[in-house]
């Protein structure tokens, strides 16, 4: 059996330990908030945090999860008050939205490591995050925005 903290709440999971972590959360769990994008770790659309590091779960094994924290989307504020979410909604950042889960994650991620980070440690940080819609330079002033730097896009 798998122990391992998802949102704050511990769970148990007594399946294949090679199942992506991804499916175990949307399909077990219910957390849909982190969304399948490639499958290959590509695109960024899955990102979720591993004891507070950005992960793929598409690629990460839910037994990679034996006792630590997990956070999706809906564990970083479930009343949407993080800085990066208020940041997202006042800069009107998502177009389609479908990657922006994972956007968010992990730009987390980043400013946890960096909290006041440059163009270049943004542009560097979100390289593998895809977005379709081509919203990046919204998310870059969001980013800069919830790091208290003034965020103008």
């Amino acid at each position: 059996m798998i122990t391992l903290t998802v949102n704050g709440q511990e769970q148990h999971y007594e399946g294949d330990p090679n199942m992506p972590l991804l499916w175990y959360l949307r399909d077990r769990l219910g957390y849909t908030g982190t969304k399948f994008g490639c499958g290959m770790s590509l695109c960024g659309a899955c990102t979720i945090h591993l004891d507070g590091v950005a992960m793929r779960g598409c690629v990460t094994p839910v037994a990679a999860a034996e006792g630590k924290q997990v956070t999706t989307i809906e564990g970083l504020s479930p009343d949407v008050s993080h800085p990066l979410q208020k940041a997202w909604q006042e800069l009107d950042v998502a177009q389609c939205g479908y990657c922006q889960p994972g956007q968010i994650m992990q730009a987390a991620s980043l400013l946890k490591t960096n909290p006041n980070p440059s163009d270049a440690d943004i542009d560097g940080a979100m390289a593998g995050n895809i977005c379709r819609c081509g919203t990046y330079t919204r998310i870059r002033a969001a980013i800069k925005l919830a790091a208290g730097q003034g965020g103008a896009a």
